[in-house]
């Protein structure tokens, strides 16, 4: 059921500017059906009321109709989210047999989130299928139109509207952030969205510069100017004339030419080394760091001189809602296999949305490959095998005492019924681990219920004829003939093999 009186709905889409008061917002982290990643629900702007179940909410992309999660493993009975005056977040469990997740832990009780909780996030997990991240909007969702910089979060809206500002402008920017959040993805967009996109885009690393040849690499030297300098060079600021220069790492220029960047964006002009000729460039300047300069003693005028437009690119833990999609594009740099995506495992997937990335963007496009490299090996990745997960702590939320507590849910086995575990192997394909992960419950649990259930039956037990029939129907298939016979797979794959059907003859 969804509140009239605190839905809002898709006129919002087409709305300019953004929300008086943040939002609370649910974006898609995870579907089974790829293209459903980073559709959003707008949420309240005060206190209200969010159902989740497999019918509502409607999750949209700008201009386009809503659609409900619809998955089979979500449950038709709601799990409830309640914004409070105060801006923390309750959250209720469904009273079905759905196995719910939040960050990362089995949801079996009511749980509340203060206001600095959610600004972090909170991840849901529902039936082992689906993941979704509550967050603050702070403005409308709107389409992306820089290539390169993915993301439906208010942080990357953000950071995307301020590069359209100054790619407009011949203002030098000053790009500011940790490691691997893609500030070098910000200079080429500010670039490719400037006046100067059909001009050179020259980047270097200002780390690599040798004290001694920097002033040389940068602007240039006529033949002589120093030992080994059989002809004269142009430098940098020569190449990206008309264009623009990209300083990363600006912290570690050597010090010996920063007074020179500064002449450059002061007057235009720079002296090549050995030179007795002055020569001019009309490159902008973008910088990047991950530094404190003011705390690094940098040139403190070239410094002023770089902060005419300064942007903050976000790390990916103040961005939670936009891992599920730059995992998705991350997948798809590293393999063209749809097959190999769509195994891609659910559970990885979970601890990825619920990890704060110190590594950023790159740290998580470098998890990525390893974890399809340990599959293509036939292993099961896992987060903790390609990053320290010591270091740990999640937003932790307080369990409410009971007496506060509407609908405690706490998984017990004779809560899940007969249809319930019977939907829970069909979602699953038979699968016991994923059918427990949906449910809640244990495998010792799981194999329990499924010699008490009258429509499941043990491989052993089915006549061979009936098996053989199957086999031969489901063309060698083992999942399609667990279905058709309502049995474990692994069981029936093990009991294929003693009858000599081995799996794929």
């Amino acid at each position: 059921m969804i509140d009239p009186d605190n839905t809002l709905t898709t006129h919002l889409f087409a709305r300019e500017g953004g929300p008086s008061a943040a939002l609370l917002g649910l974006t898609i982290l995870w579907h089974p059906d790829s293209a459903r990643i980073g559709e959003q629900y707008i949420g309240p702007a005060g206190e209200g009321t969010i159902e989740i179940s497999r019918y509502a909410p409607l999750f949209f992309r700008p201009g386009q109709d809503g659609v409900a999660i619809g998955h089979r493993a979500i449950a038709r009975a709601p799990l409830q989210l309640r914004r409070t005056a105060s801006d923390g977040l309750i959250i209720t469990p469904a009273a079905s047999a759905m196995a719910v997740e939040v960050n990362g832990r089995i949801l079996d009780s009511v749980l509340q989130f203060e206001r600095a909780d959610m600004a972090r996030g909170v991840v849901i997990g529902l039936g082992g299928h689906v993941l979704l991240c509550a967050h603050w909007m702070t403005s409308f969702p709107r389409a992306n139109g820089l290539p390169g910089l993915l993301g439906v979060s208010s942080a990357a809206i953000a950071t995307r509207d301020l590069i359209r500002q100054v790619a407009a402008t011949d203002l030098s920017v000053l790009l500011l952030g940790e490691t691997g959040t893609g500030k070098d993805v910000a200079a080429r967009a500010i670039h490719g969205a400037s006046k100067r996109n059909g001009r050179p885009l020259v980047a270097v690393n200002m780390a690599t510069l040798n004290e001694s040849l920097a002033a040389a690499d940068l602007f240039g030297a006529v033949k002589g100017a120093y030992t080994g300098a059989q002809s004269a060079r142009s430098g940098l600021f020569a190449e990206a004339d008309g264009g623009t220069l990209f300083l990363d790492e600006l912290g570690d220029t050597p010090a010996s030419v920063q007074p020179m960047l500064l002449r450059v964006l002061e007057t235009g002009t720079y002296r090549p080394l050995g030179s007795s000729q002055d020569a001019s460039s009309s490159a902008r300047l973008i910088a990047a760091t991950d530094q404190d300069l003011d705390a690094k003693g940098f040139n403190q005028p070239l410094l002023r001189r770089m902060e005419a437009f300064v942007i903050r690119v976000p790390p990916l833990r103040e961005r939670r809602e936009d891992i599920g999609v730059l995992l998705l594009e991350a997948l798809r740099l590293c393999s063209e296999n749809a097959d190999e995506l769509a195994a891609f495992p659910s559970a990885l997937v979970s601890e990825m949305c619920n990890y704060d990335w110190p590594g950023n963007i790159r740290q998580l496009v470098n998890v990525t490959r390893r974890a399809l490299m340990t599959q293509r090996a036939g292993g099961v990745p896992a987060l903790g095998q390609f990053v320290d997960l010591t270091p740990a702590a999640r937003t932790s939320a307080t369990a409410l005492p009971a007496d506060k507590a509407e609908a405690s849910a706490r998984r017990r086995l004779a809560d899940i019924g007969a249809d319930d575990l019977l939907q829970a192997m069909e979602d699953s394909g038979w699968q016991i681990s994923a059918a427990a992960q949906q449910l809640g419950v244990s495998r010792p649990s799981l194999y329990k219920m499924i010699e008490a259930h009258a429509g499941i039956r043990a491989a052993p037990t089915i006549p061979e004829q009936e098996i053989h029939m199957a086999w031969q129907a489901c063309s060698h298939d083992v999942a399609a003939c667990a279905a058709l016979l309502k049995t474990p797979s692994e069981a029936l794959r093990r009991h294929l093999r003693a009858l000599g059907l081995e799996p794929g003859v």
